[in-house]
This record gives C-alpha cells, sequence and structure tokens, in this order.
C-alpha cells in the first residue's frame, strides 16, 4: 500500500512563513539583506505576468460578453457596486474617527519626515482623460493600468464586430495566449511561501533600522493604528460578508476560506496588482466564477475599487486635523469624503500609494502636507491590511456580479 503523502496547504505555508519571517526580521535585522533578494525575485515574477494578465483576460472577457448591452451592463454593475462598497468604507472610518478623535492629544513632536512622498497635483479631469492611451506600448511600460484596461475593453469589444473567421482566429489565440499565462501565474504561486518570508523580514527589519521601535510606536499611535484596524475590521468582516450573503446568495465564510490565498499574499506584499493572479486563479477555481466575470471584474477592481485605502484617508486626514487642531466644518468634511473616494479610485494598486494620493485629500481641505509625516511610523504596517481589505473586496464584487448574471457557484 502507497504511503500518503504528506502536505501542508498553501495558505497554512503562508501564515508559518509569515510569522517566521517575521520573527526572523525582528532578530536579524541585518541578515535580510541575504534573504531580500528571494522576495524581490517573487515580486518580480507576479510583475512579470501582470500586464499581459490584464490584457488578455480583460479583452477574452469583453470578447465573451458579446453585445455592447452586455458589456454597458456588466460594466455599470461593477462600477455600482464599487462606488457602494468604497462609500461605505469611508463613512465607517468616518464614523470611527469622529467617535473615538485618535487626533486629539497627539504629540506633534513624533514626526517621521516625508521628504519622499511626491504632491499628487494631477486633477481628476486630467485623470479621466488619460484612461485613454496616447501610445498603448508605452502604457504598458509604464504600467499605466487605467489605461492597459480602457485598450483591452475597446479591443476585446471590437473582436466581436468583425468577420467570423477573424474573430475566431483572435478569441482562440487571445484565450491560448491566456491559458499559457496562467500557467506561467501558477509556477509563481508555488513559490509564494518563499516570497512571504523574506517580504516580511525585510518590512519588519526596516521598521527596527528606521528606529521605530514597535513599543514606542504603538504607544504614541496606538489609537490611530487602533482606529484604522477597527474599521478595517468591521469592513472586512461585517460589512463585505453582509454584501456577498444579501447581494451574492452565497455563503461569505466558504468565500473567505477559499480566498485565504490571495488576501494572505496582499497582506505580505501590499500590493493589490501583485496579488491580482492569485486572486483570479482562487476566485474561478474555487470559487467557481466563470473567467469571462472574473477578468472583467478583478483586473478593474485591483486599479480602481480600494475599499481599505479610502477608508485609511478619511480616517489618516481627519485624525491629522484633529491633532493640529483644526475643526473642520461640514462642508469640508464631506469634501474629505468625496476626495477620498476620488483618491481611493485614482490610486495605484502598489505599496504605499495610498500616501501619495492623501496630498490630494489634505489639499482639498487646506492641511498642511507635513501632516503625513505624524502617521509615516505606523504607514508601511497598515499598508499591509488595508491592502488585503482591498483584495478581499475585489473578490467579492466578482462573486457578487457573477451571481447577478445568474451564475451557479461553488460557495
Amino acid at each position: 500500500m502507497a504511503k500518503k503523502k504528506f502536505s501542508i496547504a498553501l495558505h497554512y505555508q503562508i501564515i508559518i512563513t509569515l510569522i517566521l519571517g517575521g520573527f526572523f526580521g525582528y532578530l536579524f535585522p541585518e541578515s535580510t539583506r541575504y534573504t531580500n533578494w528571494v522576495g524581490e525575485v517573487f515580486l518580480r515574477g507576479l510583475n512579470m505576468v501582470i500586464i499581459p494578465l490584464i490584457l488578455l483576460s480583460i479583452s477574452t472577457g469583453v470578447a465573451s460578453v458579446g453585445s455592447a448591452g452586455n458589456l454597458g451592463r456588466l460594466g455599470a454593475k461593477t462600477m455600482g457596486y464599487y462606488l457602494l462598497s468604497t462609500l461605505i468604507a469611508i463613512v465607517t472610518g468616518f464614523v470611527l474617527v469622529q467617535t473615538i478623535r485618535p487626533g486629539v492629544g497627539a504629540e506633534l513632536g513624533f514626526q517621521v519626515k516625508a521628504d519622499d512622498i511626491a504632491v499628487a497635483s494631477q486633477k481628476f479631469g486630467d485623470t479621466l482623460i488619460n484612461i485613454v492611451p496616447v501610445n498603448i506600448f508605452d502604457s504598458m511600460v509604464k504600467g499605466h493600468m487605467l489605461s492597459i484596461i480602457f485598450f483591452a475593453v475597446i479591443f476585446g469589444y471590437f473582436i466581436t464586430r468583425v468577420g467570423e473567421k477573424q474573430r475566431v482566429i483572435l478569441t482562440d489565440f487571445l484565450n491560448a495566449a491566456l491559458d499559457v499565462i496562467m500557467k506561467i501565474t501558477l509556477f509563481v504561486i508555488r513559490f509564494t511561501p518563499l516570497g512571504v518570508f523574506s517580504i516580511s523580514a525585510k518590512v519588519i527589519a526596516q521598521q527596527i533600522q528606521m528606529g521605530n521601535e514597535i513599543s514606542e510606536v504603538i504607544s504614541r499611535l496606538g489609537i490611530y493604528f487602533v482606529t484604522v484596524l477597527f474599521g478595517l475590521i468591521i469592513h472586512g468582516f461585517i460589512t463585505l460578508p453582509l454584501m456577498v450573503s444579501l447581494l451574492g446568495r452565497v455563503n461569505p465564510f466558504r468565500h473567505f476560506k477559499n480566498m485565504s490565498v490571495p488576501i494572505l499574499t496582499a497582506f505580505s506584499t501590499s500590493s493589490s496588482n501583485a496579488t491580482l493572479p492569485l486572486s483570479m486563479e482562487a476566485v474561478e477555481d474555487k470559487d467557481g466564477v466563470s473567467n469571462k466575470i472574473a477578468s472583467f471584474t478583478l483586473p478593474l477592481g485591483a486599479t480602481i475599487n480600494m475599499n481599505g485605502t479610502a477608508l485609511y484617508e478619511c480616517v489618516a486626514v481627519m485624525f491629522i486635523a484633529q491633532a493640529y487642531g483644526v475643526d473642520l466644518t461640514m462642508g469640508q468634511q464631506l469634501v474629505v469624503v468625496f476626495t477620498a473616494l476620488l483618491a481611493a479610485i485614482g490610486s495605484a494598486g502598489i505599496p504605499m500609494a495610498g500616501l501619495v494620493m492623501m496630498a490630494v485629500v489634505l489639499n482639498a481641505v487646506g492641511l498642511p502636507l507635513e501632516g503625513i509625516g505624524l502617521i509615516l511610523a505606523v504607514d508601511r504596517i497598515l499598508d499591509m491590511f488595508r491592502t488585503a481589505i482591498n483584495v478581499y473586496g475585489d473578490t467579492c464584487s466578482a462573486v457578487i456580479i457573477a451571481r447577478s448574471e445568474g451564475e451557479m457557484l461553488k460557495i
């Protein structure tokens, strides 16, 4: 009788290596320079497949949707869900920060220089215009996701408008290429535990080397940290599961369990884009969402559906206002909510992008950009939590939209 091969589920491997990496970075911060290359190679492997995955998946997904009416209906549902879930997240953060008021009495002397944070001066109207690429190859090189998504949608739609022979050839070619990219993705995913170990060790080591002793940071920014974290917990463990249950009419606990690998990877990498290949694989294979829906909702969500980032930006800006003793009017508070919504949409799916976009919100209500230095010490850690919520929110959207289209899922 053959012996049963012992194996540990991938999400348990990730949890174990995440914890071990944290301990390694805390105990041996200087030694992480010998392991950093592992995480760098892992992230490069994920980033390598992002652009072709988005281009091919959206093109094939849109081509399979068919008519302009179907595409419009799917797009309206998706954007409607994104706006609703993001607005709920912002309101959750707003209520918490106004109730707890973590900025009152905060120590203004405890600041980190924010010299490397660029001022996001681009207007929202310019962002909309720049969605249309001048050169799609230049957009792919520079990673302009909204431009790539726009081109992929247009390309996929007009595949359905050419002759039968050309349509079949193009569809078969794109589907075959997408299969190859997914095979490469699955190969990269096998190295996730090693990548997570390296990245978590690097993050903790960086905090130690910057002089941010965890106990000191928590003692001075603890109330702010807990406020953001509490808001993310409410949104991730109450709001999103309720939406999956009520709007999607499926079991939210099974869905959450199925999404453990992309959620944990998002937590360790702090990148929605880098986690996209894993999210697509989990949603399609474990939840049973069709490629047509997953390939449309997830790449779009990784770019503009930032629930966690929106909540964080609202709390952070209100915290900075409270810390500086600025009493925002009701009109200014509404501007914070609205601008946080727009900033979250324009936020890139890369680590710490929320800090860059926060400059937009601060400028909108006349608060000093130096206020970013107040929260920079704990931002990298909070970035991990909010990215996990961002990615989880994207997967919830795929399930809800799939059910609204009449698909029968495995959950």
